[in-house]
């Protein structure tokens, strides 16, 4: 989702700090983050992403640039060279602790001209500033109804995986902050270029929305990269890929 520069070096020594702090052995024999907290570094005027402490987190995620109501789904659009790719992402009722904290899970699957290509549970939880964190993913890719993929899952607290933040409490232009952060598995990081851009969807024209561009450290080349905007009150409504040959477009959002 380019060069880690100081963000990366800074991170690196944090992340290396908090290991040394408290670790313990996941159930499977794989290390674990135990300890209390970690704080995240971003590369914007030595700007310092919010503290993780999972005393502070609350039971739902309301912020209003990525709202996760149980019970509602999204469905999105794209049209690429290898057919109509559709996505289909559901706010479940479930739940799924991770480092301490109660996470949202979303179901997200991926289909290519109708069938199952991809099928992902997400973890997401709200801590009390409003700040949206990204604990991890179980994603499968699938092939002549087999699955041919589990590249990047990742779970935070295993094998030295942190949480990333998916969106900022008070976004501005300029801040940088890491999404994912398993090293050599997910390193998605993000970066707010405008809040007050205006799109037009399936689904309507909203204006303003909240834009990132956002990216992979693990991927090299600007093809990689893509834009990502948010409307406030529904969330996510365009993904553009930054060489301008796909978007993937909200069409309808469901309430059960």
């Amino acid at each position: 989702m380019s060069a880690r520069g100081a963000f990366m070096s800074l991170a690196s020594l944090l992340i290396t700090g908090l290991l040394i702090a408290g670790c313990g052995t996941h159930r499977d024999g794989a290390a674990a983050i135990t300890a209390p907290g970690a704080i995240l570094a971003a590369s914007k005027s030595s700007a310092t992403l919010p503290t993780f402490d999972p005393g502070t987190f609350v039971s739902s995620v309301t912020n209003p640039y990525f709202p996760l109501v149980p019970g509602t789904t999204f469905t999105y659009i794209a049209h690429t060279s290898a057919g109509t790719e559709s996505t289909v992402t559901a706010v479940t009722h479930d739940t799924k602790t991770i480092l301490g904290v109660t996470t949202t899970v979303v179901h997200d699957r991926v289909f290519l001209n109708g069938t199952l290509a991809e099928d992902t549970f997400d973890w997401y939880a709200q801590d009390a500033a409003g700040n949206v964190w990204y604990f991890g993913e179980d994603t499968k890719e699938f092939e002549a109804g087999g699955i041919v993929s589990t590249e990047g899952s990742w779970e935070s607290g295993v094998n030295g995986a942190l949480p990333g933040v998916i969106m900022l409490a008070s976004p501005q232009v300029g801040d940088t902050y890491p999404q994912e952060q398993a090293t050599g598995l997910a390193e998605d990081m993000a970066r707010v270029t405008s809040l007050d851009a205006s799109v037009t969807v399936p689904y309507g024209t909203f204006d303003p929305v909240l834009q990132t561009l956002e990216w992979s450290n693990l991927e090299h080349g600007h093809g990689s990269r893509e834009t990502k905007s948010y409307a406030s009150g529904v969330g996510l409504v365009l993904e553009s890929a930054r060489n301008g040959k796909e978007r993937t477009e909200l069409v309808s959002i469901t309430h059960e």
